[in-house]
């Protein structure tokens, strides 16, 4: 199941701002210390874990999906790490969050989940739905007169993998991301390493 938990709380504990007031927060107090002010001690499967959890908060996803993607990503050719990373940025509610037509990855969900976008021509409302090259994810007619949909658009710039279109509220895959290009705080390879155990 998806986390629904305090987020400022769990972006401190994962390294990691979740949420803008998340790093309002970090910025003000920082990352969560140890006891007696000193950094916690950390294993190898400590690490492993914490990386797996990263991106799982990240993407909002649940443990059960996660395991899907990482034998789907297994089962491709390349570096699986690779491969998980840029099938779960397919993800539709990370597409709208990258296209910048959500603050965050919960309000994107939340927005998808309410079908205020069509998929070529198609209204979606699963946010687990993988897009392909040349997709085009367009905000409905009737959604573009929302509050959440008037922003302004200087603030935050897609990715090159992503062509938005402001004036129709469309935006467009053009092709499938790097890894180097996808903006998340995660060693993939440590999540690996996890789920290989």
């Amino acid at each position: 199941m998806k986390y629904n938990g305090p987020r400022v709380k769990r972006s401190r504990r994962i390294g990691v701002a979740l949420t803008p007031k998340a790093q309002k927060t970090i910025d003000r107090k920082g990352m969560e210390r140890g006891v007696g002010g000193r950094p916690k001690r950390i294993s190898e499967y400590g690490l492993q874990l914490l990386e797996k959890q990263r991106l799982l908060f990240q993407y909002n996803i649940s443990e059960k999906q996660m395991r899907r993607y990482f034998k789907a990503a297994q089962r491709q050719k390349g570096r699986t790490g690779e491969n998980l990373v840029v099938r779960l940025e397919r993800r539709l509610d990370a597409f709208v969050l990258r296209a910048g037509f959500a603050p965050t990855i919960y309000a994107a969900r939340q927005l998808v989940g309410h079908g205020h976008f069509e998929v070529n021509g198609v209204r979606a409302r699963a946010s687990s739905q993988l897009l392909r090259p040349g997709d085009l994810v367009v905000v409905r007619e009737k959604s573009r007169g929302k509050p959440i949909f008037d922003m302004d658009w200087n603030i935050y710039a897609p990715p090159e993998y992503i062509d938005r279109d402001v004036e129709n509220l469309s935006a467009k895959l053009n092709r499938l991301p790097e890894r180097s290009e996808v903006p998340i705080v995660c060693e993939e390879q440590y999540v690996v390493e996890f789920y290989s155990r």
